[in-house]
């Protein structure tokens, strides 16, 4: 893996290059070939004093430098395998160790990513070049899948940055670029190509040959102080409580890192290194680390290479898309297709609120531009590719349509059907719609087989998924065209099929509902959105309610009710309709917009729920203990998800646990709301389901899928 390269001037380069797969990675053939050629070095260098290298540079032959740990080795680590992951962890970290005190100077010359692993390799390195390119990313995201650095990376860091300074990298895992990297003091120069980077290199070893890194030079002292210097303890005061606030407790990564870096900032190097691994083993053996590894790695990499694209249609640019209404969502979408290079065609009913549609994208760029993130050039160039118009005239040329006007039938099939007719012929027309059944939709044009679902959420700039509805009618062309749309705008697709409410509507429905039917039963407001967060949802269901508006609840309730009684079928009853009620008719109270709704929003400061919900709601004996709180919160969402996959709505675990993350705010740390099932244990979520049915009402029983599944010992 190791390629060893050695020139007359002494200079050796390790270019890493794993012959067996796409990337390098801190899997059995690097831990084995580090140790040797770490070796190797020791042995041909000795003291230093007589030895032919004169120092070292570590590079790559892949794109990226070096992609991290190895994944799939630490997804089936368990309780059982905890001794000999400490040792293996244990055995990687001292060739790093060894390495970096070698008597020679020694380079890393980053020429792409170094996340996770690859950045805990250049910093054992002494001094730090990288390509100053966009692709190339430097950090320690392992947070993220519920692990923390292992392999030095907390330890070094420490020393490196000081314990207030690394904490953002190593309990957020915030990811950089080369410049931003430089001015941190995270990298030391930057090159603009690779020939530059290994010419700095070598002209950086002539001039130090003595280098050594901080750490190990005599006096060093850890940049800001230890945890017992005033400031540092002043902030570590507080530290903790601010990231419960952000965890809930439902995420030991981050709080196992604090402890390391705090622990190991008060002890030597190389003790600091065993509590770093010790921590590093608890959570790579743990559950919530298995949750969040298998989707948001496996699952998200299965959705990102296409697993529920259609095979068989070569891949598809959009070219010029065409947005119906310029409201938020329309606003939105054309700034993401902007943003990707698609010309874009903003319409509204006038020029005027087309105009202010547009200024949202401008809005933006002004902010990127005061923080130096583009030029004003580049923000000219971007708002230019955007044309605010109020004629379907202008939409001749575009290959894409998409419609994002308010949630009424008839509107949406008249916008939909006079642009088809102005668009290309071959173009897809697509709904922003998150309620209304696509097939329903696809009634009002000429070509139902090119007709898909596009649903975005709010706010499109920044929510990163888009759920793809494929009507009875879509074709398997239009839908993968939709799938290279969402990957050409960097959004994460998710493929579902027709149904009211689709799947990320439908669950997120429930969530608020089960809320809104707890206060209802007259359970605290203040403990219902507290356990909600406890549970790991971002907000309680009475906030999201405001923001979403019960105006917009009772009109989506309406049209279901208007388009089942046409079908012949009725509305199925729920207690969240009575509290929806007396907050919009009694109340006066429709949500955050209107000014309240079961919160208060002083101008200037802070909502608060309302203090008439106590009064109004809340009843002494009606209490119920927060464990079932919670639950019903979790336990309704996940029960509904598996109903979208025994109706077929949804395809694909991936589709749903990613899904329901990204799309609804599903608590992150259990991985989604098919593998919440899965790590509580299929049989035992089945008995407890059984328990809230039995206490709450018949919608927590669970679907004929869930008891085969129990039955058979089958996991999702």
């Amino acid at each position: 893996m190791f390629r060893w390269d050695q020139d007359d001037a002494g200079i050796v380069t390790l270019t890493m290059d794993d012959p067996n797969a796409p990337v390098n990675t801190m899997n059995k053939t690097f831990q084995d070939d580090i140790r040797a050629t770490v070796e190797r070095l020791e042995n041909e260098i000795g003291d230093g004093s007589e030895t032919s290298i004169k120092g070292i540079i570590i590079t790559s032959a892949k794109k990226t430098f070096f992609a991290g740990g190895d994944i799939k080795q630490m997804s089936k680590a368990t309780e059982d395998d905890a001794a000999d992951m400490f040792n293996m962890v244990e055995d990687m970290k001292a060739s790093l160790r060894r390495l970096e005190k070698l008597p020679v100077p020694i380079v890393a010359a980053i020429n792409g990513a170094a996340l996770g692993g690859g950045w805990e390799i250049a910093l054992a390195c002494h001094h730090r070049i990288a390509l100053n390119e966009s692709h190339v990313q430097l950090g320690l995201p392992e947070v993220t899948l519920g692990l923390l650095p292992g392999g030095g990376g907390v330890v070094r860091m420490v020393r490196l940055l000081g314990l207030e300074k690394a904490l953002p990298y190593l309990a957020e895992g915030k990811k950089v670029r080369p410049d931003a990297a430089l001015k941190a003091g995270l990298i030391h120069d930057l090159a603009s190509d690779r020939d530059e980077m290994l010419s700095k290199a070598r002209a950086w070893i002539v001039a130090n040959p003595a280098a050594k890194q901080s750490w190990d030079v005599q006096g060093y002292k850890i940049p800001g102080g230890t945890p017992s210097s005033p400031n540092v303890a002043q902030m570590l005061a507080i530290a903790p409580s601010v990231l419960r606030n952000k965890t809930k407790g439902c995420f030991p990564a981050p709080e196992k890192i604090m402890c390391a870096a705090v622990e190991g900032a008060q002890v030597d190097f190389d003790t600091a290194q065993i509590i770093e691994a010790r921590y590093f083993t608890e959570l790579t053996t743990g559950q919530v680390a298995k949750n969040m590894i298998g989707t948001f790695w496996f699952q998200l990499n299965e959705i990102n290479a296409g697993g529920s694209r259609p095979q068989g249609y070569p891949k598809n640019q959009t070219k010029k898309v065409g947005v119906l209404g310029a409201g938020m969502m329309g606003a939105g979408i054309a700034y993401v297709s902007a943003a990707a290079g698609i010309e874009v065609v903003l319409k509204d009913v006038s020029i005027e609120a087309a105009e202010k549609g547009k200024s949202y994208s401008a809005k933006l760029l002004d902010k990127k531009v005061a923080k130096g993130h583009m030029t004003a050039e580049q923000r000219e160039a971007f708002v230019a590719l955007i044309k605010a118009t109020d004629s379907e005239a202008d939409f001749a040329g575009c290959d894409l349509i998409i419609e994002a006007v308010f949630e009424d039938r008839a509107l949406k099939g008249k916008v939909t059907a006079a642009a088809e007719a102005a668009a290309l012929s071959d173009a897809v027309i697509a709904s922003n719609t998150s309620t209304l059944p696509i097939t329903g939709l696809a009634a009002a044009v000429a070509k139902p087989e090119k007709f898909i679902g596009l649903h975005f959420f709010s706010p499109v700039d920044k929510m990163p998924l888009v759920e793809i509805i494929r009507g009875e009618q879509t074709s398997d062309e239009t839908l993968a065209r939709g799938f290279d749309y969402v990957m050409q705008i960097k959004k994460t697709p998710i493929v579902v099929n027709d149904s009211r409410g689709f799947f990320t509507s439908r669950v997120f429905g429930t969530f608020t509902n089960e809320g809104l039917a707890m206060l209802g039963e007259g359970v605290s407001a203040a403990m219902i959105e507290n356990e909600a967060r406890k549970a790991g949802m971002p907000v309680g269901p009475l906030a999201i309610s405001d923001e979403v508006s019960m105006s917009l609840m009772d009109h989506i309730r309406k049209q279901t009710i208007k388009d089942l009684a046409a079908e012949g079928k009725s509305i199925p009853e729920h207690p969240a309709f009575a509290v929806i009620d007396l907050m919009l008719n009694e109340f006066k109270r429709p949500g955050k917009a209107a000014g309240g709704g079961f919160y208060d929003y002083p101008a200037g400061g802070k909502k608060y729920l309302w203090p008439e919900l106590k009064a109004r709601f809340e009843k002494a004996d009606a209490q119920i203990s927060q464990e079932d709180v919670r639950d019903r919160i979790l336990f309704i969402q996940a029960i509904e998800t598996v109903r979208c996959v025994e109706e077929g709505v949804l395809k694909s675990v991936a589709d749903a646990n990613i899904g329901s993350i990204f799309g609804i705010g599903f608590a992150a740390w259990t991985g989604g709301a098919l593998q919440f099932i899965n790590q509580y244990g299929v049989k035992d979520f089945v008995a407890r389901a059984q328990y809230l049915a039995e206490q709450y009402g018949e919608r927590f029983l669970p679907p004929a899928l869930l008891l085969e599944k129990a039955a058979k010992g089958e996991t999702f």
